[in-house]
């Protein structure tokens, strides 16, 4: 329980109509959880307006509201108060509620299109393997210490975040690395929180279903940098068209990472194999058991992070080379007769190209490459074609097919991606609607040696169609598609 006065704290206030002084259990933003004592956040949602359910909240029991718009009704027992961003003061109340816990922890975003799970989920290894206590909030799932927590949102609420810094604070932790999307800088889901550094990956076509231009996708991210405290740093990839953009207005301490570009943190890459690589860092040739350009990428902003966190260099090279890649991120198994099946997340168009260029890399002669490819429904419409004629132009084989469709029709999204199919291509190309069978199509279709790449949901153990989560992982059916291959 907290006074309401103390929970307004640092809240930008327009208009205040009744008492602070009154006791407030909890803060919700979505009606349904309404209960008495509670402090309802009206807040105009992308499908909802909750200023709609304002009476309703009162009903319930709130005893305060905070809203952009008075009530068209007011109660005596009602405090209203008024903001100019609903969002914005739900970030600022959620954190004062909480004590202000991301001031207690070194908070770092990772924000970008690519490379973000795979960033923040080695750091908060590297960083228990380095003897700290820390916490994860990531796509895949939200971890503090060994305690994993599911994951609905890439950055979840403003209370649910402020809710688990709360309990990592309690748990002794130092540290929380968090993934920062477009969406969460954008809706406010990280006002109030004290960053110690942000980290920038790259920025490639994406989300523009949401952000309706490239230009608002890109000034999205490098908001996050422009609201980055004196005191904390801003680590770019300097290689990346956008990454000197991405720091123009910050306050923070910039640095920079790279593999071709001069900057505060370079790597060569030695050698690339599809069992790791080996980096020269700091003149020190080190093997990373992790593959590929892009996660040379990775490690170079692994590595200048535990550096600006004043971490021993050595000490961080040793424990990054024991890291070993992120679930469904150039995820990969071999059967006996030496069919390689890699599972990788890309679901943007640079994505898997970077995955591509990477498979083209390690091979060693004939070997085929079959890519198993599809693209979610209800998002960006545009990145379809792109993706299909990338996967058509690097693949001797591809198999269009279903990703997570959930309320569109897997017809239409696939027929979108024929759009970037060629006549030429179109011979080496099929188009299988159920991804089981398409994955299983591939592995007929796969000689010894060859090379299968099933992009698009990596980690994800669903599929979702029409509104409905059904058990899906493409690491479990390509190696059930595999085995039966080997026994015949």
């Amino acid at each position: 329980m907290k006074t309401l006065s103390e929970i307004l704290y640092k809240v930008r206030l327009t208009e205040v109509i009744g008492s602070t002084a009154l006791q407030v259990s909890d803060i919700c933003f979505d009606s349904r959880n309404v209960q008495p004592g509670s402090l309802f956040v009206a807040v105009k949602g992308t499908h909802v307006d909750g200023h709609l359910y304002i009476r309703q909240a009162y009903q319930d029991g709130a005893v305060a509201v905070i809203c952009e718009e008075l009530p068209e009704f007011q109660a005596s027992d009602l405090t209203v108060i008024k903001v100019s961003d609903s969002n914005q003061a739900l970030g600022q109340v959620a954190s004062n509620f909480y004590d202000q816990p991301s001031t207690h922890l070194k908070v770092v975003g990772v924000t970008g299109t690519n490379g973000k799970t795979t960033i923040a989920t080695l750091l908060f290894n590297l960083f228990r393997a380095l003897g700290y206590k820390a916490g994860l909030i990531s796509t895949v799932c939200n971890k503090i210490e060994d305690q994993e927590i599911p994951t609905t949102h890439t950055t979840p609420d403003a209370i649910n975040l402020n809710m688990l810094f709360a309990e990592m604070v309690s748990q002794g932790c130092e540290y929380c690395f968090m993934e920062v999307s477009s969406h969460a800088v954008v809706q406010e889901r990280i006002a109030g929180i004290q960053f110690a550094g942000g980290i920038f990956t790259n920025l490639t076509h994406d989300h523009l279903d949401f952000h309706k231009t490239f230009n608002e996708y890109l000034k999205a991210k490098k908001r996050f940098f422009d609201e980055l405290p004196a005191n904390a740093f801003a680590l770019s990839n300097i290689d990346d068209k956008n990454g000197a953009i991405m720091l123009q207005n910050t306050r923070a301490d910039r640095k920079f990472y790279s593999l071709r570009t001069l900057s505060d943190f370079k790597a060569k890459i030695v050698e690339n194999r599809i069992d790791g690589l080996q980096l020269n860092i700091d003149g020190n040739d080190v093997w990373f058991r992790l593959v590929g350009d892009f996660n040379a990428y990775n490690l170079m902003a692994i590595y200048g992070t535990a550096i600006l966190l004043n971490q021993n260099p050595a000490e961080v090279l040793t424990a990054m080379s024991a890291l070993t890649a992120v679930e469904g991120r150039f995820d990969y198994v071999k059967s006996t007769n030496r069919i390689i099946g890699i599972i990788d997340y890309a679901h943007t168009p640079d994505a898997l190209l970077n995955v591509l260029n990477t498979i083209d890399t390690l091979r060693t002669g004939n070997e085929q490459v079959i890519t198993v490819v599809g693209c979610g429904g209800d998002r960006d419409k545009t990145k379809r074609p792109v993706m299909a004629k990338i996967a058509a132009d690097k693949s001797d084989r591809v198999i269009l097919t279903s990703d997570n469709p959930r309320s569109e029709d897997p017809e239409v999204i696939l027929a979108d991606m024929q759009q970037g199919i060629d006549a030429t291509a179109s011979r080496k190309t099929l188009t299988i609607v159920n991804r089981k069978e398409a994955i299983k199509t591939a592995c007929a279709l796969a000689l010894p040696g060859d090379i299968i790449l099933i992009a698009g949901k990596g980690h994800e153990k669903y599929q979702e169609i029409h509104g409905i989560r059904h058990h899906f992982d493409d690491k479990e059916v390509i190696r059930e598609f595999l085995t039966i291959a080997e026994k015949q």
